[in-house]
């Protein structure tokens, strides 16, 4: 069992820092947008930032997603005293790994998950409002 507490302990350390990166993900466009509001600087090359921050947050969100099913798993192998399946996680994973337009559709669909989406919708919209005005 402690192999398996070792393994859920790095998971988990892990799972939680892109939680932190995707808020300094979000953070920073909050910041682009200040500073084109106080810079005056209301272009298209804001608006691409804004969207690629965007996409860059639903990969670390894709990439948090993948650790979760593993740390399921060892929840489970640890409460039912399941041994021999500690440190699995590259050999899950690849189980369910999926080809480049799998993984574009994945990045896809975290983009639009509510958590995800929310600041930035706001954030484009705002910028999208103030392009339109002026």
């Amino acid at each position: 069992m402690k192999m398996y507490e070792s393994e859920w302990t790095l998971l988990q350390n892990q799972y939680d820092s892109y939680e932190k990166h995707s808020l300094y993900i979000k953070l920073v466009s909050i910041l682009i947008l200040v500073f084109s509001e106080i810079t005056d600087t209301n272009n298209i090359l804001i608006f691409g930032i804004l969207l690629v921050l965007w996409l860059q947050d639903s990969i670390w969100k894709t990439f948090q997603s993948r650790i979760e099913p593993r740390l399921f798993q060892i929840e489970k192998n640890i409460r039912e005293r399941v041994e021999d399946n500690e440190f699995q996680f590259n050999s899950e994973y690849q189980a369910i790994e999926s080809s480049g337009l799998g993984k574009i559709g994945e990045y896809l669909k975290q983009a639009m998950r509510p958590t995800v989406a929310f600041p930035h919708v706001v954030l484009i919209s705002l910028f999208v409002g103030r392009y339109i005005i002026g």
